[in-house]
């Protein structure tokens, strides 16, 4: 496997990693339509934990079947593949070797009433599933997000050790954020340079609407404003993640029409972003619409 130039650039800014992280970094970059441009489509499938089997798979019901997702993230040309324990178990022997899958060990879900995740893999299950990286989820915000920190401190580090890389889903919640919070720009900036300071190869995060939520950023921004651009709003992200030296993604988030999303992947597009983690979008529709959706992504991706 020959890297590009910009893959090279890209490995470049983790100086404190192994060759075999690296290694692991590479082999997510250089998969599939997309490999060697840095940048990234990813399939992540753990919303049946998150949100239970039916309301995640009934609307394609081949999706509950855990062989799909390998299959459709094969047939797409994706960079990569994420999901818990189970799904990645019930696929690993089959498809060993076809696509770079990142284990997300920790997990939450619907019947919970706390914004926490329970440990639900381990280090070594990535190690024994020939996966490339872990994924974690913190909630900055939460009241459980020091522990939820010190946990990913543990586990980045046995990851980090054993040349896997480290994915991490940064979702700010908790009691002092509302839904608009949740996904304001000085928010999801906040939560993706968190994620960079937990030592994050790959930070994944929603895509912030205009709102400034932190009243102590507030005059900041007054002072020095982020233009009310879906694009401009991605590259504030961008900067965040350690001036882009940082791979960041952004997710899809709940289903919705082509047209929408596809507008958000050219915001991301045009605004530095490495790409899109996206699942409901993908799986909850029929293989030749999820092809079809995947595709156009690409493309503008491609540009």
């Amino acid at each position: 496997m020959m890297l590009t130039p910009k893959v090279k650039e890209i490995l470049s800014w983790y100086e404190s990693d192994n060759p075999g992280t690296k290694a692991n970094l590479a082999r997510i970059l250089m998969q599939g339509k997309l490999g060697g441009t840095g940048r990234m489509v990813i399939l992540p499938v753990d919303q049946g934990f998150e949100h239970g089997p039916a309301r995640s798979f009934a609307p394609n019901p081949a999706a509950y079947d855990p062989r799909y997702h390998f299959e459709l993230a094969l047939e797409a040309g994706l960079n990569a593949y994420a999901a818990p324990l189970g799904m990645i178990e019930a696929g690993a022997a089959s498809y060993a070797g076809c696509i770079p899958t990142i284990l997300k060990v920790n997990s939450s879900n619907s019947l919970s009433t706390t914004k926490d995740q329970a440990v639900t893999a381990t280090v070594a299950d990535a190690l024994r599933l020939g996966c490339s990286a872990i994924g974690f989820t913190i909630y900055p915000g939460s009241e459980y997000q020091f522990e939820m920190m010190e946990e990913l401190r543990e586990l980045a580090a046995e990851a980090k050790d054993a040349g896997l890389a480290v994915v991490v889903w940064s979702y700010p919640r908790g009691p002092m954020l509302d839904k608009v919070g949740e996904t304001a720009l000085d928010i999801c900036a906040y939560a993706a340079h968190m994620a960079a300071l937990v030592g994050a190869h790959i930070i994944k995060v929603k895509p912030p609407t205009e709102a400034i939520s932190l009243a102590a950023a507030k005059p900041t921004y007054d002072k020095s404003p982020v233009e009310n651009d879906a694009a401009k709003r991605i590259a504030h992200i961008v900067q965040a993640c350690f001036g882009g030296r940082r791979l960041v993604v952004f997710s899809g988030g709940e289903a919705k029409g082509s047209d929408a999303l596809l507008a958000e992947v050219k915001a991301i597009h045009q605004g530095g972003g490495n790409g899109s983690i996206v699942g409901r979008n993908a799986f909850q529709r029929s293989k030749a619409d999820a092809l079809k959706l995947l595709s156009d992504m690409i493309e503008i991706y491609k540009a």
